[in-house]
């Protein structure tokens, strides 16, 4: 196993040093055919974590939900800039809860979950990329970390995503096996939650929350995109 992720990371380190080319601008369909039907499409689902009533992580008056939001936005302009079609699951400070009126049940977090799972259903995707803030009871610990589902190709990705940031933020840490949440276990298509750094951390937290650092975290997540595309192409 420990061989076998080591491979990944190097083919990961390689692609970091190639200039990968573009992914292929997003098709339009034609008007008056079939394929009006087609479900929407994209490559990248960029799912922005928490929202609304659920501010997330917190420190101080520093909520996990806006520093979420604002790396998002980036990381969506600069995969569009990348020709790399993107749509962002939620693009104000709302909860996804309250658009899910199909999920019988009264935990609002429930229904944002199952929300979040159904999008990736009703919009055809390749990759799926959750964007969120850790915390601990530890101010020292910081740095980010990519969980994946068990599938190679999720490994893959975030493996490249870890690469990336640790590039980004001068540490080295692995990737982890994200095995009980819940959009690792449901979602199909190969998908990661990004943990871009501790809101805990002093370090970390005046980090997320300058907006040219978060540019710096947008464009080491599309960086770890671009190295995974080019591998699996």
């Amino acid at each position: 196993m420990f061989r076998r992720m080591t491979l990944v990371l190097f083919a990961c380190l390689i692609a970091s040093c190639i200039s990968s080319s573009s992914a292929a601008a997003w098709p339009m369909l034609p008007v008056g055919t079939d394929q009006d039907w087609a479900l929407p499409s994209t490559v990248v689902i960029i799912d922005v974590g928490h929202g609304g009533v659920d501010g997330g992580a917190t420190s101080s008056d520093i909520l996990e939900k806006d520093i979420n939001l604002a790396i998002a936005r980036k990381l969506y302009t600069i995969l569009r800039s990348h020709n790399i079609p993107a749509v962002l699951n939620r693009t104000g400070d709302y909860a996804l809860s309250e658009d899910n009126r199909w999920h019988m049940t009264r935990s609002r977090h429930r229904k944002d979950l199952s929300h979040r799972r159904q999008l990736t259903e009703e919009i055809e995707s390749e990759l799926l990329i959750s964007l969120h803030v850790n915390w601990s009871k530890k101010p020292t610990k910081k740095g980010p970390l990519v969980l994946h589902q068990t599938n190679g190709e999720s490994s893959l990705l975030a493996f490249c995503i870890q690469d990336a940031l640790n590039r980004q933020q001068k540490t080295a840490f692995l990737p982890r096996e994200g095995k009980t949440f819940y959009l690792l276990k449901r979602v199909e298509q190969p998908a990661v939650i990004v943990e871009m750094g501790f809101i805990s951390s002093g370090s970390d937290r005046a980090m997320l929350t300058d907006p040219l650092r978060q540019e710096e975290i947008a464009a080491a997540i599309a960086s770890g995109i671009r190295q995974y595309k080019w591998i699996i192409h």
